[in-house]
C-alpha cells in the first residue's frame, strides 16, 4: 500500500471523543486550507459510526455545504445528530467545527438493501485506463510541457491515481464536446468493508468535479487567473463497488455564471455499472491582475 493511501485511511480513522462526537486531523502539507474531499470523507465516517447496522444499511446519499475554509493546523470536531432511526431509512446530520465555528454541514441518509426495478445510463465509450498514459508516463513524457501548478500536482505522491482521458486540456488544449472523463482508483488495496470504499469515493469525488465547469472556457483550476472553492456537494450511491479498482468519472457542467459553476458527474465501474452520481456548485472567480 502506498504511503499516501495509508495516510488517507489514517485520516479517515476518526478518534471518538464521546457519544456522537469525533475528532479528525489533517495532513500537514503546504495547503492553506483543508481539502474539501477530506471533510466529506471524515464527516461520512462519523455518520457511519453512529449506525449500528451500517453493513446492511449503508449510506445512499449525502448533501453538504462548505461554510468556511478549514484550518489544516488544528483538529476538526465532528458532531453527529441522530435525526431518525426508521425501519428502512436512517438519517444523520453532521456538523464539522473548528475554532468554535461550523465550517461544514452535511445530511446523510442510510437505506437497507431492497430489491426492485433497475435501469441506468450507459457508460461513455472512452479508452480504458490501460490505453492511457500512467501517472509515471505523464511525468516522464509531459511534465516539462505542463504549466507550473500542474507540474507541482503531478510531482507529489497522491492517494488517488488519476488517468484523465482528455489529459491534453492540462497542456492548454481545448477539448471538444465540453465533457471531461477521468479514470481513478485508490493507489493501494483497501479493506473489504463497503463503508470504507464509500468514504474513499466520497473523498475522491471532490478532486476534479468543479474543474469540469471550466472546460468550455479552455481553462483549468490550475490557471493563475482562476480562484476556485467548493460551495456544496451532493453524492448518491447506487450500487456496490470497490474504490481500489478503476472507476470512470464522467463529468460535465450545465452552467457557469455569477462566479458560480455547477458541475455534475456519473461514476461507473470498469464493467459499465453506474455506482454513484455527484453534483456540486463551486465558486469560480476570475483573479484580477495587479496593475503595474
Amino acid at each position: 500500500m502506498s504511503t499516501a493511501i495509508h495516510d488517507v485511511l489514517s485520516i479517515l480513522d476518526l478518534e471518538q471523543l464521546e457519544v456522537n462526537l469525533f475528532r479528525g486531523r489533517s495532513p500537514q502539507s503546504r495547503w492553506q486550507r483543508v481539502f474539501g474531499g477530506q471533510v466529506i470523507g471524515q464527516a461520512l465516517v462519523a455518520a457511519c459510526r453512529t449506525v449500528d447496522d451500517v453493513a446492511t444499511r449503508p449510506p445512499h446519499s449525502l448533501h453538504a455545504y462548505f461554510l468556511l475554509g478549514g484550518d489544516p493546523k488544528v483538529p476538526i470536531i465532528y458532531e453527529v445528530d441522530r435525526i431518525r432511526d426508521g425501519r428502512s431509512f436512517t438519517t444523520r446530520r453532521v456538523v464539522a467545527i473548528q475554532h468554535g465555528r461550523a465550517i461544514y454541514s452535511m445530511s446523510v441518509s442510510f437505506h437497507i438493501d431492497e430489491q426492485g426495478w433497475s435501469h441506468q445510463f450507459d457508460m461513455p465509450d472512452v479508452p480504458a485506463p490501460d490505453q492511457l498514459p500512467s501517472e509515471g508516463e505523464v511525468r516522464d513524457q509531459l511534465l516539462s510541457r505542463m504549466p507550473e501548478p500542474v507540474r507541482r500536482y503531478y510531482e507529489r505522491e497522491r492517494p488517488i491515481e488519476l488517468r484523465p482521458v482528455e489529459y491534453g486540456r492540462y497542456l492548454g488544449e481545448k477539448i471538444p464536446g465540453n465533457r471531461f472523463h477521468i479514470w481513478f482508483r485508490a493507489t493501494g488495496r483497501l479493506p473489504d468493508e463497503p463503508a470504507i470504499h464509500q468514504c474513499v469515493l466520497a473523498y475522491a469525488s471532490d478532486m476534479t468535479l468543479l474543474d469540469s465547469a471550466l472546460v468550455p472556457l479552455g481553462k483549468t483550476v490550475f490557471n493563475e487567473d482562476v480562484m476556485a472553492a467548493s460551495l456544496d456537494h451532493a453524492l448518491w450511491f447506487h450500487r456496490p463497488f470497490r474504490a481500489d479498482e478503476w472507476l470512470l468519472y464522467a463529468e460535465d457542467s450545465p452552467n457557469l455564471g455569477g462566479a458560480r459553476g455547477f458541475a455534475r458527474g456519473l461514476i461507473f465501474a470498469a464493467n459499465g455499472t453506474l455506482v454513484a452520481s455527484v453534483a456540486q456548485e463551486g465558486l469560480l472567480r476570475q483573479r484580477q491582475s495587479n496593475p503595474a
